[in-house]
């Protein structure tokens, strides 16, 4: 029985590597400063509830929105770092 090996699939230039790190890492700054502003508005604006199951559910929902805003971020950021890297090394690669 013969094995097939799936094509080779051509690298990525470094100048589409790097454009797309440019893209990511400019939505993870404006996942920045969306989050920053949600956590300023959260910390200015005290809760009004009178009742401790809506103070529970106000604190669940402000929790969930900061924290998929902050998770937005960092996966951006990390897609931004990772990009650069495959940049550089597609730049010092061997072509074959």
């Amino acid at each position: 029985m013969t094995q097939l090996t799936p094509p080779q699939k051509p690298l990525p230039s470094p100048l589409s590597c790097l454009t797309g790190s440019l893209i990511a890492g400019t939505m993870s700054l404006g996942m920045y400063t969306i989050t920053s502003n949600i956590a300023t508005t959260f910390a200015t604006r005290p809760m009004v509830q009178k009742t401790t199951m809506a103070v529970n559910i106000a604190t669940a929902v402000r929790t969930l929105v900061l924290g998929s805003t902050a998770l937005g971020m960092t996966v951006f950021g990390i897609i931004s770092v990772g990009l650069v890297g495959l940049a550089i090394q597609v730049a010092f690669s061997k072509k074959q």
